[in-house]
């Protein structure tokens, strides 16, 4: 029997709520198929700092290092979002965890699904039929740049960094990604104003030449962040740095109709974790009322990117894909005739036992 390793880090809010309903379908999977998942439960974020007094403390990295993959809940807090002085966050362990595994590319699909066109903020014909993937530089950038405030705090500075390295890697994986689709790749950069985005432009230019089958295209972030709005089927993998990719993808989820729909993978060389995109949410903690589709979407892209377990990630997409059909939702996609967090985690699993049989 194959036995996998999975970190299960729950993190803060509705993270722990929606991992239940994720780890109920991989019980199933397990049952039905002759493959094992050994789930070990690590703190991070707010719940860390709590109980360990810091965010992505060494009992979790220890878990994650002896892990084949990580399911990661959701990282935030309002006692540490309200204090501008706070010394420490939880979300500082969600960037200490990406530079500790080298976790250097996010991948985020965005997919409109018919049944949640009303759901989105745009006109039917907008969105329908809206399919491209966000290929997000992760460990680089203004986030990991030297920064400082002045004591008087009346000045302040972030610097943005990038090596050549640091883009070409990331870049091929793109440009991988996008010959297994419609062969177009859109760089999103600043090229007019900054000198990082120049030395983005110029390394993904020269990299374009081992991949002359790739349509390439040049936005700057301010075209790009309209575009998505006014046409979002133009798209089919962007590839951007890390603030840019931080808020387009934000922006490119709101579209889709519901935030709780949206999955994403970081990937590592060694490594990689894999996370719904929502945030802690801590108004809807222990309220039944979260949705756990991102987060079982993001179940699935483990289970194919990291297993190779190819068929039961396309058994969990299709068991989402009737939920919706069948209006079996929480109340963020219909606000009527909803049903509670572990109400949909049970009928998801259900389905997916019935399609294993």
């Amino acid at each position: 029997m194959k036995v996998y390793n999975i970190a299960v880090l729950e993190g803060d809010g509705i993270g722990p709520e929606v991992m239940k309903e994720a780890l109920k379908l991989l019980d199933v999977i397990s049952k039905k198929n002759n493959v094992k998942f050994d789930c070990i439960k690590g703190l991070v974020g707010a719940a860390a700092i709590d109980k360990e007094g810091h965010p992505f403390p060494n009992s979790t990295k220890n878990i994650c290092n002896n892990s084949d993959a990580i399911l990661f809940g959701a990282i935030g807090d309002p006692k540490y979002d309200n204090d501008p002085k706070a010394k420490i966050r939880p979300e500082d362990g969600l960037l200490e965890m990406r530079k500790f595994l080298g976790l250097y590319a996010n991948v985020r699909p965005v997919i409109t699904y018919d049944s949640l066109l009303d759901s989105s903020p745009l006109k039917k014909e907008i969105v329908s039929g809206t399919n491209f993937v966000v290929y997000r530089e992760l460990t680089g950038g203004i986030y990991f740049g030297e920064k400082s405030i002045s004591d008087d705090r009346k000045s302040a500075y972030d610097t943005c960094s990038y090596s050549v390295d640091e883009i070409e890697r990331i870049s091929h994986l793109a440009f991988k990604e996008a010959r297994k689709r419609k062969k177009e790749l859109t760089l999103v950069d600043k090229a007019n104003v900054l000198e990082t985005s120049r030395l983005w432009r110029e390394v993904v230019q020269k990299i374009s030449n081992d991949y002359p089958d790739i349509d390439v295209s040049y936005l700057f972030v301010d075209n790009a962040a309209m575009k998505i709005i006014t046409n979002p089927k133009d798209f089919d993998v962007i590839l951007t740095e890390n603030m840019f990719g931080d808020i387009i993808t934000d922006e490119a989820s709101v579209i889709t109709g519901s935030l709780g729909m949206l999955p994403s993978a970081s990937i590592g060389d060694k490594i990689s974790l894999f996370e719904p995109i929502h945030g802690s949410y801590p108004q809807a903690v222990g309220k039944g009322i979260a949705n756990p589709m991102a987060m079982i979407l993001s179940l699935a892209m483990m289970l194919d990117l990291s297993f190779n377990l190819k068929k039961e990630s396309e058994i969990i997409l299709k068991s989402i894909e009737d939920a919706l059909s069948e209006n079996f939702v929480t109340i963020d996609i219909d606000s009527k005739n909803y049903h509670t967090t572990s109400e949909v985690g049970d009928w998801l699993s259900k389905r997916v036992s019935e399609y294993l049989s």
